[in-house]
Parts: C-alpha cells; sequence; structure tokens
C-alpha cells in the first residue's frame, strides 16, 4: 500500500493496524467455491487480432495497458473503463481489473502474450482490509491468474513483476502513450530519446479495428438492442419528464437506468436536448424543461459488457405530434439519411456517404431560400453555406469508442474505400438556432438529428437500428403508443 494511500486513509478511516487485529482479521475464512470458469467467446477473435499486429510488428516488444482508475475528485473515480487498444487485443471488458497491462514480447516471427494485473491480495495482506483503494475487503474480490488465463487464453503474471519488465526497455519497444502515463513514463526512462514506433503502433490498431469481424458485430447488435430498450423506457416517462422542471435530466437518468441494467454503462454522455437546446450538438447538460410542443433530440448508446457501444439518434415531439414545420425540416432529414444509406456498399469513398447526405440538405434549405447565394454554388468547395445549418459530419466509425478508429490516416479513413465489415454511423441534422436571422422565425429553435449504425454486406449495408421507429408517421404512433 502506498503511502499516499495509508495517509488517506488515516484521514478518513479508524481501521486497525497493530499486529493483534491484524492477526485476527487475517484468520478463519472459509473456503468459497467459484463457477467453473471458461474461455470467453472473443478470445479465437483476439488472438487473431494479435498475429496481424505481430507481422507488422516483428521483432518490437508491445506494450498495451489498460489505465488506472480515474480521478473524479480526490479520492472518488468514474466507473472504470479500461483502453480500446487493451481490450481489443485482449478481449478483457467491463471487469478489466484497473492498472492491467498487456506486453507482447517477439518471439521468432511472432509474439508471445503476458498480461500483466494485480493478483488477489489475499486474506493475510493488509492492504486486503486497510486500503480503500484497491483493498478487496472495500472494493470486491479480484480474480485469479489460473481462471484469467483460462478466460482470455493469455499467460498472466503479477502486476508486481511489471517495474523490472519495464526497465528492459529499448528502442525496439512500441506503446499506447497515452493509455497510462506511469507505463509511458517507465519506458520513456529506459529507452531513452531512441526513435520509437508509439505513432505507427497507434497508428496501426486503429486501422486495424476498421473492419469489424462477427464477434465484434454480434456485440454491436446488443448494443443496440439495448439502446432501443431504453429510448422505449424514456418515451414510456414523457408524464412525469414533463412535469419535472429539469426534465431533460429525468430523461437522460431513465436511459442511463438501462444502461447499466443491460450493458456496463453508457458508451458516452447522453444527449437530451428539448425544444431549443436541440440546436446545440452535443448538448450534455441536460438540465432543462420539457414542455409540451418541443421536439427532443436524445442521442444516446449503451455500452455492451465487451466495452462495445451503440450511437443512436432519434428526433421526437413530445406529444406526439409534428407541427408542419418540425415535420417538413423532418422529412428533410430523413431524406438524406435515406440518400446517403442507398449509396453505402464495398468500393465506395467513404466521404461520399457524407456528400450524399449533404446533397439533400443543401437542396432543401434552397428550396425554402435560406441560401444567399444558387444551390450549385452553395455546394461548391468555395461555397458550402448550406452547412451553416449541420456544421458535422454525417458518418463516423463505431465499434470499442464512438468515433471509432481515431488515430486512422485520412486516406483509411474519411478517404478510405469502404469495405465490407466496417460498421459506421448516417447522423445528418438540421439545426436552426433560436437567433439565427437566416431563417424565418417558425423555424428558429428547430434541431433535428436522426442517426442510425450500419454494417456493409458484400453488396450493400444493413441498417442495424432499423427497428427503432425513424417515419415522421412511426415516430409519432411510438410516442402516443408508449406514453
Amino acid at each position: 500500500m502506498s503511502d499516499d494511500a495509508i495517509s488517506r486513509n488515516d484521514n478518513r478511516s479508524t481501521t486497525p493496524l497493530n499486529s493483534a487485529f491484524h492477526g485476527y482479521i487475517s484468520g478463519d475464512w472459509a473456503h468459497v467455491e467459484q463457477p467453473v470458469t471458461a474461455q470467453r467467446a472473443q478470445v479465437p477473435f483476439c488472438a487473431g487480432r494479435r498475429r496481424a499486429l505481430s507481422s507488422e510488428f516483428v521483432g518490437h516488444t508491445l506494450v498495451f495497458p489498460a489505465g488506472p482508475m480515474l480521478v473524479r475528485s480526490y479520492d472518488t473515480h468514474p466507473p472504470y473503463r479500461a483502453h480500446s487498444a487493451f481490450t481489443y487485443y485482449t478481449g478483457w471488458g467491463a471487469d478489466t481489473v484497473p492498472d492491467s497491462v498487456l506486453v507482447l514480447t517477439p518471439n521468432g516471427d511472432h509474439h508471445d502474450a503476458i498480461l500483466f494485473y494485480r493478483f488477489p491480495a489475499g486474506r493475510g495482506t493488509e492492504e486486503f482490509y486497510a486500503d480503500a483503494d484497491i483493498g478487496e475487503f472495500w472494493v470486491g474480490p479480484r480474480p485469479t491468474p489460473e481462471d484469467v488465463a483460462v478466460e482470455l487464453g493469455i499467460t498472466t503474471k503479477s502486476l508486481a513483476d511489471l517495474p523490472n519488465v519495464l526497465t528492459q526497455a529499448d528502442s525496439s519497444w512500441a506503446m499506447i502513450r497515452e493509455a497510462d502515463s506511469a507505463v509511458t513514463e517507465a519506458i520513456d526512462s529506459a529507452r531513452g530519446h531512441s526513435d520509437t514506433r508509439d505513432s505507427d503502433l497507434a497508428v496501426f490498431q486503429s486501422e486495424q479495428r476498421l473492419v469489424k469481424d462477427e464477434f465484434e458485430i454480434s456485440e454491436i447488435r446488443l448494443a443496440i438492442a439495448a439502446t432501443a430498450s431504453g429510448f422505449d423506457d424514456v418515451l414510456g416517462t414523457m408524464s412525469e419528464v414533463t412535469a419535472h422542471t429539469r426534465g431533460e435530466r429525468l430523461i437522460e437518468g431513465t436511459f442511463n437506468r438501462r444502461a447499466r441494467a443491460e450493458g456496463n454503462y453508457v458508451g458516452y454522455e447522453t444527449i437530451a436536448a428539448a425544444g431549443a437546446h436541440a440546436c446545440f450538438l452535443h448538448w450534455v447538460r441536460n438540465d432543462g424543461p420539457v414542455r409540451d410542443g418541443d421536439l427532443v433530440l436524445m442521442d444516446a448508446g449503451v455500452e455492451v459488457e465487451s466495452l462495445y457501444t451503440a450511437d443512436i439518434t432519434r428526433t421526437f415531439p413530445v406529444n406526439g405530434r409534428f407541427t408542419e414545420t418540425q415535420r417538413h425540416v423532418y422529412e428533410a432529414v430523413l431524406e438524406a439519411a435515406d440518400a446517403a444509406f442507398a449509396i453505402v456498399k464495398p468500393g465506395i469513398v467513404f466521404r461520399d456517404v457524407h456528400a450524399a447526405a449533404m446533397a439533400v440538405i443543401a437542396r432543401h434549405v434552397s428550396d425554402w431560400g435560406f441560401l444567399p447565394v444558387s444551390l450549385d454554388e452553395s455546394l461548391s468547395e468555395s461555397g458550402q453555406h448550406h452547412r451553416r445549418y449541420m456544421v458535422h459530419g454525417t458518418s463516423h466509425h463505431l465499434g470499442l469508442d464512438v468515433h471509432d478508429c481515431p488515430q486512422a490516416r485520412k486516406e483509411f479513413y474519411r478517404d478510405g474505400i469502404v469495405r465490407e465489415g466496417m460498421v459506421f454511423t448516417i447522423e445528418p441534422g438540421l439545426y436552426f438556432q433560436v437567433d439565427d436571422l437566416t431563417v424565418p422565425e417558425h423555424f428558429r429553435g428547430i434541431g433535428v438529428r436522426i442517426e442510425d449504425n450500419i454494417v456493409v454486406t458484400s453488396t450493400g449495408a444493413e441498417n442495424l437500428s432499423i427497428g427503432i421507429p425513424r417515419t415522421a408517421n412511426d415516430v409519432e404512433a411510438w410516442v402516443r403508443r408508449l406514453a
């Protein structure tokens, strides 16, 4: 136990540290039978990912930290979440032990995988009962190394052995730098200022994740199904929501309840934006009222135990009826979404999905008379006036991160060729701020986004979230049925 942990525990605890107490609390514990451990379904996929990694980094030691617990304030923490690269190559998800590190050591043309993690402390250790941060009396038991080895198919070693390993680092080592600052500092100290392949490793793992395997797609389907239930939950509480001065918070809380019940957590901060708040693209304060006549833009996703997430947006009328203007805006956005989906198939360029949606958005705002230039001028690179009303992109990759594969190079992402197995969003929108003098007053304060998650198939694409109502008529019926 660290000196810092001792001082903090002394300040807020009366845990005895004398030898008599230590002897008494260390003994007379019964053996507890544990369930039989089995290998997880993702293990063969993770092994294949590591083999592909080995072929690119022959002779290099590769380090993937899960990362430490983050600090919310002083000694409180938000829910723990391992770094996505660590999860991708180990298959350890929501139950990852904080501070774990995957080390891949070269062995000829392949690598041996070793998972360093904090082993169970044992009843005879002071850590067990006196350390509020990691003591198992405080935070629960850690799995045995034998069980972890079986579940993940990886050799396990104690985290206490890791520092000696890190001192051997040299210029052939590469790591995910941002995952754990302590690990990064230890490796940097050992290898000095030698050239490294850290950035190459970050880019490679990000680009490797662009195409999802069978396991990943099945987990995203689970995340979407749980998310659909969360949306239903919200619509079933609208009478409570509208009665509360902070109805947006109730929407957030209701959805998050489903996320914790069926998954690990939310995949990102839930956006519950009512009325004019829907015009703010990432409105996560969620502190406003929800009124009759409002639209609610709800952007939310459940992250399942494997840490894969959904990312769905639906915009719905609180009272179950779109006004004429709300419906005009909604149907324009839906048309843009459908146009983007229609072109998706292997072989197209990813940025063309955005272009297809933007052509529809531009045409509508031009037809409504909002643009100071012609439609063709606005669509030109030197124009783009229509982007005032939709400044964000139409699509991003989705998987372990809600904005997945963030370090992939532009030529593989935005300018990349779409391939079978890619999973990404299609999410056009229109947002007319309350003070926007370029639009008629009856449009101001309306924000609409429709977001679906799709997977590219051999001949086209499948909308994985098609079961969540999305046409204007279906959305109205959905709201009225659940309310």
